[in-house]
């Protein structure tokens, strides 16, 4: 008789990955560290998310302004501005909802961020070799 042992599984941990397109070629795809997700949830029913990202030159952390629900009831849509070196930009996250239970909330969402503008606006740029056209932001986390 054998005994087998089987790998442990360790517990999700939240992630985010940065792709930079070229029109419909992904150029580049860095992952990038979830420092913070946060859900705050105000007296008056009112949820607002917060996201922090460290990734080396990708500093970055994400607020709410407007929470939607879309109709299914499973999916959230996040307005709100992704803040790369004290410059604001706004940003719209979509979010489809895996696992929700009374204090915590698991989600996987994206966002398409326009490259040009996120560079006049911010001052973010990719190395001059990378060309791109826009920046997806995949996240996956874990809100509390």
């Amino acid at each position: 008789m054998t005994t087998v042992t089987l790998p442990t599984v360790s517990p999700p941990r939240p992630f985010a990955e940065l792709t930079a397109w070229y029109g419909p070629l992904p150029v580049r795809r860095r992952r990038v560290a979830l420092v913070e997700a946060v859900r705050e949830v105000s007296d008056d029913s009112a949820e607002t998310y917060r996201l922090v990202f460290d990734g080396g030159a990708f500093r970055a952390a994400f607020v709410s302004d407007r929470v939607d629900v879309v109709a299914p009831g499973d999916r959230l849509q996040l307005t709100g501005d992704l803040t790369l070196d004290d410059s604001p930009f706004p940003v719209l996250l979509r979010l489809r909802i895996v696992d929700r239970t009374e204090d915590r909330l698991l989600a996987v969402g994206t966002a398409l961020l326009p490259y040009r503008l996120l560079r006049r606006a911010t001052g973010f740029r990719l190395p001059f070799r990378l060309p791109a056209t826009r920046l997806r932001l995949l996240v996956a986390g874990e809100f509390a």
